[in-house]
């Protein structure tokens, strides 16, 4: 069993990242710009932008926060970003969610120019993934395909299970999957028999939320795990959708949580970032 390591495989991409900003600046006079909408006070949010603005930081970045209260107008936030979209300096525009429930996600996401939606969830670059076209992908699927990539895990003909459909993961991660010529099953809530799919597959990529959701018994010898999810338990503790203690043994390779795709994300917030300003340039 080999753990993949997301956390120093994004300390690697940053470095990266961090080298070509400084070439840009030198040879284009280029900073690339990142603006975050960040709406209400809910601490996870908080904690998870002040992450990516000291990210932004370490590589050379201009970054942003728009604060907003959770009581502000679905046509303010829409000027807010109308605003960022005019603004040159400002390469990628990325709503915080979730959103307060009286704002329209959906209407929300569509304002912003597909050109600096760093985070992959407009419908134009939804379309372009899905149909094998250059986009910009959600950072989090973008981040497990580059773990992919970084330890020669070839996906081609791979029978690949994904547990969890939503837009931000399922989708994209899924897309992804077919792009790279995997043969793709897709579960969610309503999925009658779940082991079913998961122990048939040679890799489970699981992002649900539920704590423990794949055992022991629903992967086969050798499969490779890749959990995306994130949980604070009673005791305080991270722990992702794997039953991690009893499914590791018999995995060749299987992410850790914490440690393995959440460094990945912003990581590859970065990477969307610094190649929207490279189209600037």
């Amino acid at each position: 069993m080999q753990l993949i390591d997301g956390k120093s495989l994004a300390h690697k991409v940053q470095e990266n990242v961090a080298k070509e900003v400084e070439e840009l600046k030198q040879v284009k006079n280029i900073v690339p710009g990142l603006a975050v909408l960040l709406i209400g006070d809910d601490p996870a949010s908080h904690a998870y932008v002040n992450m990516k603005a000291k990210a932004c930081e370490r590589v050379g970045f201009y970054s942003i926060t728009h604060n907003m209260p959770d009581t502000i107008s679905q046509d303010e936030i829409i000027a807010t970003i109308e605003m960022m979209n005019a603004n040159p300096r400002i390469d990628g525009i990325l709503v915080q969610l979730p959103l307060p429930k009286h704002i329209d996600t959906d209407r929300i996401l569509e304002v912003i120019d597909p050109k600096k939606d760093v985070d992959g969830f407009h419908a134009y670059n939804v379309g372009r993934l899905v149909t094998g076209l250059d986009s910009f992908v959600a950072c989090t699927p973008l981040g497990v395909m580059k773990m992919f990539e970084e330890y020669d895990i070839d996906l081609q003909g791979k029978d690949v299970c994904v547990v969890g459909a939503s837009n931000i993961v399922g989708k994209p991660m899924a897309s992804l999957l077919l792009n790279a010529n995997a043969t793709v099953t897709i579960t969610h809530i309503f999925t009658k028999d779940l082991k079913a799919h998961t122990s048939q597959a040679d890799i489970v990529v699981v992002g649900v939320g539920v704590p423990g959701l794949i055992k022991e018994d629903m992967v086969k010898e050798g499969a490779i795990v890749i959990d995306i999810g994130i949980n604070r338990i009673e005791d305080g503790s991270l722990v992702g959708d794997v039953d991690f203690k009893n499914v590791a043994p018999k995995c060749s390779y299987i992410t850790p949580v914490p440690g393995g795709v959440g460094p990945m994300t912003i990581a590859m917030l970065l990477s969307n970032t610094l190649k929207s300003a490279k189209q600037r340039a």
